[in-house]
């Protein structure tokens, strides 16, 4: 799941068995235990050698790192979580080691995995998710009784949608208004925003046209239209809208919501100019946003685009700020999951029960050369376009759903965090 791997791996008990006799060679023929070598067998090669997730494999050497440590030969006291359910039991005879693991929970708590305890309702709510998902492709496609027929209901939707739907934006007229300048390269971000966001809303549009003209019998009903037609039944976001949309897992009222605010804010930096602070959420390709806030700070101060990256520092605002400011953008619309943003001691804190999501204030996103960032007590949070958090592989060498990643202060280690699967999303899926 999200809070765990980003891609699911078939890890195997050969992995396992090649790990356990590595270990036992290890031991047999060393003095010292070699603990660097034995992480990097095991967490590199053995089961690493499957990961292709840059994330998933800092979340492996960090599980790794939690049980090939000196404490666990030589503290009998070691516990590998705060329950104390989880330990190396002591060197006895042969039934004791087997008294030890009847003893233990026949349902894993999350704890010993490094969650907290609220991964337990992320787990089952993608089950149950999955579940109605199964159970809703049983439906029957008549209705009976006297209610509304599938046919009516979505002729019904469609109106509605096309009702609230905006005209697509005038993109010669913003053009004039924010020329393509050398000094700001918002301008280009967002003409090219408005394009991509024209081409969706474009298809949205004619889609819902051509479905109401089949359901009444004016056009053919294609496979693509039939496709259509049952996943507006069931609520969930048309194929060939999904493959113009940035990425979403929202439900097809949400995911309508959205994106009309997605367009009401570009109306607004149209209208009303930059704004102070952007939604990021709010971008349909957020990393040409993030490429044109370097891009001006490069230009200002003559230095190569590629000896930048970006610094950050949380506000206090929530979602709006007076001014820009002199260097860098303002930012707002994130979501912490697996962890929350303790606004007293301005760092990352413990997920209070039952709390699966914290939103994150304003962050200003300040470009700084790499060789003057500084990560000491920082954990570096990935920020993810959707909780799916996978995405296919893009040419910058990283997911499509992936983001960039963030420094976020705390006085804990980072394993913790790692272990936490903390990340930070630019939306949710309800």
């Amino acid at each position: 799941g999200p809070l765990g791997w980003n891609i699911p791996y078939e890890f195997n008990e050969s992995d396992l068995r090649i790990s356990v006799k590595q270990l036992q060679m290890f031991l047999n023929e060393y003095q010292e235990v070699p603990y660097v070598a034995l992480r990097y067998l095991t967490g590199e090669c053995n089961y690493g050698g499957r990961v292709t997730d840059d994330k998933d494999r800092r979340l492996l050497m960090s599980i790794i790192g939690r049980f090939y440590i000196p404490e666990v030969v030589n503290d009998d006291q070691f516990r590998f979580s705060p329950s104390g359910d989880y330990y190396a039991p002591v060197d006895g005879p042969y039934e004791s080691y087997l008294e030890y693991i009847r003893s233990l929970p026949l349902i894993p708590n999350p704890e010993v995995f490094g969650l907290h305890e609220n991964a337990d309702i992320t787990k089952d709510q993608q089950e149950t998710n999955n579940l109605f998902t199964s159970v809703l492709c049983t439906l029957p496609r008549q209705a009976g009784g006297e209610g509304k027929s599938p046919q009516e209901v979505i002729t019904d939707l469609a109106n509605d949608i096309l009702s609230k739907l905006p005209d697509n934006f005038n993109e010669e007229k913003a053009l004039k208004k924010y020329p393509v300048v050398y000094e700001e390269s918002m301008n280009t971000v967002l003409i090219q925003e408005l394009t991509r966001f024209n081409n969706l809303t474009s298809v949205v549009r004619q889609s819902l046209v051509d479905i109401i003209k089949a359901i009444k019998g004016l056009v053919v009903m294609s496979g693509d239209l039939e496709a259509m037609f049952q996943s507006m039944l069931v609520g969930k976001v048309p194929v060939m809208w999904a493959a113009k949309s940035y990425p979403s897992l929202k439900p097809l009222g949400s995911y309508i919501i959205d994106l009309l605010a997605r367009l009401s804010f570009f109306k607004n930096w149209v209208t009303k100019g930059i704004p102070n602070v952007f939604w990021l959420s709010g971008f349909y390709f957020t990393q040409s946003f993030l490429t044109g806030a370097t891009q001006n700070f490069a230009r200002k101060y003559k230095i190569p685009i590629d000896h930048l990256t970006f610094d950050f520092e949380v506000m206090e605002a929530e979602d709006s700020m007076e001014c820009k400011p002199e260097d860098g953008v303002y930012i707002y619309g994130l979501f912490i999951e697996g962890a929350i943003w303790d606004r007293e001691r301005n760092q990352m804190g413990e997920a209070a029960p039952k709390i699966l999501y914290d939103t994150m204030p304003v962050i200003w996103l300040k470009p700084v050369e790499k060789k003057a960032l500084k990560k000491e007590g920082k954990y570096e949070a990935p920020v993810y376009k959707t909780s799916e958090r996978r995405g296919t592989l893009s040419t910058t060498g990283h997911s499509t759903n992936f983001v960039m990643v963030m420094l976020l202060g705390t006085d804990q280690p980072p394993e913790h965090w790692v272990n936490r699967g903390v990340a930070l999303l630019t939306q949710l899926d309800d």
